[in-house]
């Protein structure tokens, strides 16, 4: 027969009694010296680390990226150095407005995060299910997330705030539409296509940099809630998206996207019809065609959800040699901003974390001490550079592309971008059926706005496209003529 292993405490000490409080007499008062119960109640009341403030609820699994075309001639990047080199993979997938018990199916963009663990360290890729985003300046981020969630006053979603603060931003416009779509509204996380967003650079072994966006194309098919049956799901099941991956998965499936990358020639930048690095913008595709590079794959789940989904650690600050930033505001605040995130959610030693540190790497730094340090710490070896004895020595080789700067530091808006041509252009394709949805599903939500935020963001519709504008208004109950006037 088979011994049953005895339960301990977190020092693997034996706990001799885990269902009675050790008391002065059957009837007296608990002691203090019952660290059992100390133990256990104090874990117990950390057990919720602060959820993100941002893509707070998430579902993710493991699985590789497999490169299938050549790309060396645009970056040395080494994980994706030769056809057919596959690189362990994680993926991320989460609603941004949300809280953690938040419905899967809530109109809201969709996190889709990927963590290669490459052989020259992690390499994150953080972006969304869609080509753009709100905004282009990392000052407006917080008070746009504020309008996002809930009133100070009521606790309450507040459409007021959410119309108020974008009617007054015509930078949004062009992920409005998206959000107010259908494809605001993903059927699971298998059914929508993922995006860096961003514009990042490649350099090649040569020292010759292009600018880059990366595209992953579900092999799934897109499908999309209705605004109805998203709602009819949210209470019968509001998990469904989460549970929808995992079972998949461990009923031996596969859930897997087609890589492709745009590529845009470094000296284009300069003059290119819209800022390239603005990601409110996309660059058209007639312009910059899709590139095919390789397949992303998740075959595995996690064995544990708040071990690896939910500590989990992503940040545009992990690129490896061959991919370099670029000069996207946005990009460039969330460099800084996802890491310090981490650092206040999980400690100043979350990349120790297995989930979160290099599979295929080793960590060498001279990095120390910090809550939950659970390694060596380092041994007894140096802490400090220059020293004499450690052998860790800077390494040149890996410096990033010198980038010629210029200009005057001030703050400066970005008011030569077009923010309607992009919007209005995406209305035009849509089909009569996808535009229908769009409105009706604006006019449910922007409905239960005060009239004067209803006008200004009806206006900034009709700017993009008098239809679009015009059928907003109508389904409003505004007068066409005040919207149509500029």
């Amino acid at each position: 027969m088979t011994e049953k292993k005895h339960l301990t405490n977190a020092s693997a000490i034996p706990v001799s009694d885990n269902q009675n409080s050790l008391t002065a007499g059957a009837r007296g008062p608990i002691l203090l010296q019952d660290y059992q119960l100390v133990e256990k109640l104090a874990h117990f009341n950390r057990e919720r680390i602060p959820e993100r403030v941002v893509h707070a609820k998430g579902a993710g699994a493991y699985g590789y990226f497999e490169v299938t075309e050549d790309v060396t001639k645009w970056t040395k990047a080494e994980f994706l150095s030769e056809i057919g080199r596959k690189t362990e993979a994680f993926v991320r997938f989460s609603t941004v407005g949300g809280e953690r018990g938040s419905a899967d199916t809530d109109r809201d963009p969709r996190g889709f995060a990927i963590k290669f663990y490459t052989k020259e360290g992690n390499y994150d890729i953080v972006g969304n299910n869609t080509p753009v985003f709100f905004l282009r300046d990392p000052m407006k981020f917080p008070d746009m997330v504020h309008t996002h969630k809930r009133n100070p006053a009521t606790n309450c979603k507040d459409a007021n705030a959410f119309w108020d603060f974008h009617s007054q931003v015509p930078e949004s416009l062009h992920q409005l539409t998206i959000l107010f779509s259908s494809r605001g509204t993903p059927k699971s996380h298998r059914h929508m296509h993922g995006f860096s967003s961003h514009t990042f650079k490649w350099v090649n072994s040569e020292g010759k940099a292009v600018w880059v966006k990366y595209h992953f194309k579900t092999e799934t098919g897109i499908e999309n809630w209705t605004a109805l049956d998203a709602g009819k799901m949210s209470g019968d099941d509001p998990d469904y998206s989460t549970r929808d991956l995992y079972q998949h998965i461990k009923n031996g499936g596969e859930a897997a996207w087609k890589a492709y990358v745009q590529i845009m020639p470094f000296e284009d930048a300069a003059t290119y019809r819209f800022n390239p690095f603005d990601v409110t913008k996309v660059w058209y595709y007639k312009d910059y065609p899709l590139i095919p590079i390789g397949r992303l794959v998740l075959n595995r789940n996690p064995e544990n959800y708040f071990a690896e989904v939910e500590q989990v650690a992503f940040t545009p600050a992990n690129v490896v040699p061959g991919v370099e930033l670029s000069p996207d505001r946005m990009l460039q605040g969330r460099v800084f901003a996802y890491a310090d995130a981490q650092r206040y959610r999980l400690g100043a030693n979350y990349q120790h974390l297995p989930v979160n540190c290099p599979h295929a790497a080793e960590i060498r730094t001279h990095q120390r001490d910090g809550a939950m340090r659970f390694d060596g710490n380092g041994g007894g070896s140096p802490n400090y550079e220059p020293n004499s004895y450690d052998g860790l020595k800077q390494a040149p080789s890996y410096k990033e592309q010198a980038i010629e700067l210029h200009g005057s530091a001030e703050h400066y808006p970005q008011t030569e971008d077009n923010d309607f041509e992009q919007p209005g252009a995406l209305y035009q394709v849509l089909s009569d059926i996808e535009k229908e949805a769009l409105i009706n599903n604006l006019v449910g939500h922007l409905g239960q706005a005060q009239k004067e935020i209803q006008i200004r963001q009806a206006k900034l519709f009709y700017r993009a496209n008098s239809e679009y504008g015009t059928r907003v208004a109508q389904g409003l109950g505004l007068d066409v003529n005040e919207i149509s006037t500029l």
